[in-house]
C-alpha cells in the first residue's frame, strides 16, 4: 500500500496515528514595519486560498467521528485559553472605547468568561448534530436501470468577512469544519487581537488531531486590501459570506466576484392584535427588546391594534426598563401622559436601532400592519401576538420574511435556539439559504449516477 493510500485510509477512518502527514503552512507573516504592494497582498492571500483548497479536500474525506474529535478539541483548547482570550480581547474592547465605538458594536465585540463558555457550549452542540455530508437528499432507480443519488457535499472554501463579532470566528469556524469545509476568515481590525489569539486555538487544535491546520486561516493580517482580493478570488473561493452591518454587506455584494450568500440587516416587527393577552405581550416585548439589544433578532418596530388594550402596559413596562419610544401621533394620543415618548419619522421606520430605541405605531388591522411590515422589513423576522387562530394563519401566509413567529420572542431566529448548533448569519435572500444558515447551508449537492453499461439511445 503506498503512502497516499495509507494516508488516504487513515483519515477516512478517523485513525489519526496511522497517519503520515506534512506539517501545514501558516500564513504568511506581514514583515514588521514593512508596507506590502497591491500584487504581494494579492499573492499572500491567493496562497492562504491555495493552502485552503488543498485543506478542505482533506476536509472532506474526514468523517463524522474523526471531525466532531476536532470540534471538541477547539471547545477544550478554548477553555484551556480563557485568559489569553480575554487579554486579547480587552486590548480590542479599550482601544474601541477610545475610538468612540457604539455602545452596541462594543457589546458584540466584548467577550467574557460566559460568552466563552457558550461558544464551547455551541461546538459540543455542533458535535452532537448528525454530519450533512453523504445525506441523500432524494434518490430514484429509473426505467433503464439507473440508480440516481443527490447528496450533500462541502462546498470546498467558505470566506467570512464580518466585523467586531469574534464569537463569529468560532461559530462559522465549527460550523465549515463540521460540515467538511475550509475557511478563510476576515474579522475586521477592531476585533485583530481577539481573532489573532482565536484563530491560533482553533489551528492548534486542529493540528492535534490530525485535521491540516490551514482548514482554518485569516486574511486580517493583509488589512482592507486583503479582504477585497478575498472578494476578487473566484475559482479560489466557493462562496463569499458577509455578515455585520448594511455598509458592510452591500460592500461585499457590490464588489463580490465570488458568489455571495447575503446575511441582511434585521429591521425587526412585532404585530400586537386585538385578542393578544397583556401578561405575554408584556413579557415577550420586553424580552425581544432588551434581553440583547445589540443583534439582528431584536425587535425595532411595534405595531399595535387600535383596539388592543395593551399598550399602556407594554409602554410602562419598556419605558421602565430604559426603552426609548419613537411614536406616531395614534399611539401618542393613546399614551398616558406619565409615559415618555418622541415623534417618530420616515426615519426611525427604517431604522435598525440595535439599541434601546423601538418604533411605535397604531394601526387599524391586520391588513395594515402587514402592509407596514412590508414596506420597511429587511425580511429578516416579523412576529404576531394573536389568540385569533385565522389571523396567526394570514400573517404567517401573507409576511414574506426569512422567519414569521407566532406567539414568541423574535430573539429565537438564531441558529442554536433553533437546533442548528451554531449559525453562519441569518440569510435574507432566497436563494440557497433562507433564515439561519447552518450546517447544510454550507453544503452543495452531488449527483451520482450508478449503471451497468447503459448508454443513452
Amino acid at each position: 500500500m503506498t503512502e497516499a493510500l495509507i494516508h488516504k485510509t487513515a483519515e477516512n477512518s478517523g485513525d489519526t496515528a496511522a497517519a503520515t502527514r506534512p506539517v501545514e503552512s501558516s500564513a504568511a507573516p506581514v514583515p514588521a514595519g514593512v508596507p506590502l504592494s497591491s500584487g504581494d497582498v494579492e499573492a499572500a492571500v491567493h496562497a492562504i486560498a491555495d493552502r485552503s483548497r488543498h485543506a478542505a479536500r482533506r476536509m472532506a474525506m474526514a468523517n463524522r467521528a474523526w471531525k466532531d474529535r476536532a470540534l471538541r478539541a477547539v471547545g477544550t483548547a478554548l477553555q484551556e485559553s480563557t485568559e489569553s482570550i480575554l487579554t486579547a480581547n480587552a486590548m480590542d474592547v479599550a482601544a474601541g472605547k477610545a475610538n468612540g465605538t457604539s455602545a452596541a458594536m462594543l457589546d458584540r465585540l466584548t467577550l467574557t468568561e460566559t460568552r466563552i463558555a457558550g461558544l464551547v457550549a455551541a461546538l459540543e452542540n455542533l458535535a452532537n448534530l448528525p454530519d450533512p455530508v453523504g445525506n441523500v437528499v432524494r434518490g430514484q432507480t429509473l426505467p433503464n436501470g439507473l440508480r440516481l443519488r443527490q447528496v450533500n457535499v462541502p462546498m470546498g472554501v467558505v470566506a467570512a468577512i464580518y466585523e467586531a463579532r469574534p464569537n463569529v470566528t468560532v461559530d462559522i469556524a465549527g460550523l465549515a469544519l463540521k460540515s467538511g469545509n475550509a475557511v478563510i476568515l476576515r474579522g475586521g481590525s477592531a476585533a485583530q487581537a481577539t481573532n489573532e489569539v482565536l484563530v491560533r486555538v482553533l489551528r492548534e487544535a486542529l493540528d492535534s488531531v490530525g485535521l491540516p491546520a490551514d482548514a482554518v486561516q485569516t486574511v486580517d493580517q493583509y488589512g482592507r486590501a486583503g479582504a477585497n482580493v478575498l472578494m476578487k478570488a473566484r475559482g479560489r473561493v466557493d462562496v463569499l459570506i458577509p455578515r455585520g452591518g448594511r455598509e458592510l454587506i452591500q460592500t461585499v455584494v457590490t464588489n463580490s466576484a465570488v458568489p455571495v450568500i447575503e446575511t441582511g440587516e434585521g429591521n425587526v416587527h412585532i404585530f400586537i392584535d386585538e385578542s393578544a393577552s397583556e401578561d405575554m405581550a408584556v413579557e415577550i416585548l420586553l424580552n425581544a427588546k432588551t434581553q440583547r439589544p445589540s443583534v439582528c433578532n431584536t425587535v425595532e418596530t411595534l405595531l399595535v391594534h387600535s383596539g388592543s388594550r395593551v399598550l399602556p402596559a407594554v409602554a410602562a413596562a419598556l419605558r421602565k426598563a430604559g426603552v426609548r419610544l419613537h411614536t406616531d401621533e395614534r399611539t401618542r394620543a393613546a399614551l398616558p401622559a406619565s409615559i415618555e415618548s418622541e415623534p417618530a419619522t420616515d426615519e426611525d421606520w427604517a431604522t435598525e436601532y440595535m439599541d434601546l430605541d423601538l418604533a411605535v405605531a397604531m394601526v387599524d388591522s391586520l391588513d395594515e400592519a402587514v402592509s407596514h411590515i412590508r414596506t420597511w422589513s429587511t425580511g429578516h423576522t416579523e412576529a404576531i401576538l394573536t389568540n385569533d387562530l385565522s389571523n396567526a394563519e394570514r400573517f404567517i401566509a401573507e409576511v414574506d420574511s426569512a422567519a414569521v413567529i407566532v406567539n414568541a420572542s423574535t430573539r429565537f431566529t438564531d441558529g442554536g435556539e433553533l437546533g442548528l448548533g451554531a449559525e453562519v448569519g441569518i440569510s435574507t435572500q432566497k436563494l440557497h439559504a433562507r433564515g439561519p444558515m447552518g450546517l447544510t447551508e454550507l453544503t452543495t449537492t452531488k449527483w451520482i449516477v450508478q449503471g451497468e453499461g447503459q448508454v443513452r439511445g
